[in-house]
């Protein structure tokens, strides 16, 4: 079992940044593949971004490609999500998940634990 708390969430202007963060306890950190993911009301819950479990690989949604950055503290068991440049469109709940094996995955369905959510809100 993997619990995974977000933190870092907040209210933005257009442009400005934010730095989440996702403490993960329970079984072993570092072997997890890492995954963001964002919801909107009436939406359905968008892959983000992931990270393998040593953190050599990355991948990015188009939307956020350029902007954010997905990177992991396997010593601090803690993954984050910097995002630069933000835009109102990236408002959203933003979720960090966990996966069993180490490969990044864009599925949501490839990821066995989730967080509660954190509210990112970007005003223009």
């Amino acid at each position: 079992q993997v619990q995974l708390v977000e933190s870092g969430g907040g209210l933005v202007l257009a442009g400005g940044s934010l730095r989440l963060s996702c403490a993960a306890s329970g079984r072993t950190f570092s072997g997890n593949a890492m995954g963001w993911f964002r919801q909107v009301p009436g939406k359905e819950r968008e892959f983000v971004a992931a990270i393998s479990s040593n953190g050599g690989r990355t991948y990015y949604a188009d939307s956020v490609k350029g902007r954010f950055t997905i990177s992991r503290d396997n010593a601090k068991n803690t993954v984050y999500l910097q995002m630069n440049s933000l835009k109102p469109d990236d408002t959203a709940v933003y979720y960090c998940a966990a996966q069993i094996g180490p490969f990044i995955s864009v599925v949501r369905g490839a990821y066995n634990y989730w967080g509660q959510g954190t509210q990112v809100t970007v005003s223009s």
